[in-house]
């Protein structure tokens, strides 16, 4: 009964103006769910005009996920701000190829000496760059939204959240933000949320997910990720595994055991190739992955993992499209999202 509780808890909506995940993109069940709303067969409906719709991407959106918004109006500092699509990272193919099974090997070892204090931690750090966009005949054209986030629960149940607005490929230049629908540029850095949660708050203000702590055993992990991220065999595909894991990442860190069985995992998974070495947006060097099978109703995106070469670390996500979409003015090859994890 607790967990039928907690669930109920869950589905209570929180309030549309709190909060520093108000603008996050859709989980994983509510991307399913709204696949099957809207590519589903349904009744003849008489034309309507042509809407601007503006849509936020992000990774545990892994197909398109509209996001009704008014049109985007532009003010601020008078420099440009950085609003195109970042490029995608190309790996060195070049250069030795680690295989996930021998990363696999190598965060196991680092896990047989880890120490009792070393994670997992509630909370997470990361640098994410969102890609927004609009369709119609007078759509402007598509921008990134950058952001740092900082979360962290303690044991008692106190917490604290933090949003700036910051893009490390451009230090000092404005960003864009959306400040309740309408697109601002803000200085680079400038805090657009922070909050600290006194002793007991912890179960008023996240969910059972960011509760249950992960487990280090890789197959009961992928089962984990399932019911808590998705449903009822969300996690069957490794596109789907790497969208669940993203999830996952925004509310936990993992230390080196949960590390060890998260390579374990995706090693076992199956249809990830190994791209080559690249260089992520943070300047750290890590060990690409590709998975470019099917994502979903769209089958247009391919999700490239970047692990940490020598601990098996997760480093970052990207998805890009492969397929061009011309009602948002994207083509094939551009960045949907990316996600940069840091300690």
């Amino acid at each position: 009964m607790t967990d039928e509780l907690e669930l109920l808890r869950q589905a209570d909506p929180a309030p549309a103006a709190e909060g520093p995940w108000r603008d996050r993109p859709l989980t994983a069940r509510a991307t399913a769910r709204l696949e099957e709303l809207t590519t589903g067969p349904g009744p003849a409906a008489r034309p309507r005009p042509v809407r601007r719709r503006r849509l936020v991407l992000g990774l545990t959106a892994a197909s398109l996920a509209a996001v009704a918004a008014l049109a985007p109006t532009f003010s601020g500092a008078g420099s440009s701000p950085a609003v195109a699509a970042p490029a995608a990272l190309t790996p060195h193919t070049g250069a030795p190829s680690v295989s996930l099974d021998t990363l696999a090997r190598r965060a196991q070892a680092a896990a047989r000496t880890a120490g009792a204090a070393d994670g997992p931690r509630r909370g997470s750090h990361l640098q994410t760059w969102y890609m927004s966009m609009e369709s119609g005949p007078d759509a402007a054209p598509p921008v990134t939204v950058p952001e740092e986030r900082i979360t962290h629960w303690n044991a008692d149940g106190s917490g604290s959240e933090l949003v700036v607005a910051t893009d490390p490929r451009h230090p000092g230049r404005p960003v864009i933000h959306d400040n309740d629908g309408h697109w601002q540029t803000v200085s680079d850095g400038k805090v657009l949320h922070d909050k600290t949660y006194p002793a007991g708050s912890e179960a008023r203000h996240s969910g059972l997910a960011s509760r249950t702590r992960p487990s280090t055993d890789p197959a009961e992990l992928r089962e984990q990720l399932s019911w808590l991220y998705g449903g009822p065999d969300d996690t069957r595909t490794t596109g789907q595994l790497l969208t669940a894991l993203s999830s996952f990442r925004q509310e936990w860190t993992p230390g080196p055991r949960e590390t060890a069985a998260i390579v374990r995992m995706l090693a076992d998974a199956g249809g990830l190739r190994p791209a080559g070495v690249v260089t992520d947006r943070l300047g750290r060097h890590g060990q690409a992955f590709v998975y470019d099978g099917p994502d979903g109703a769209a089958n247009s995106t391919r999700q490239m993992v970047i692990l940490d070469p020598r601990t098996g670390e997760l480093l970052g996500l990207e998805v890009t499209f492969t397929k061009n979409q011309p009602d948002f003015r994207i083509r094939s090859g551009e960045v949907m999202s990316y996600e940069a994890w840091m300690p």
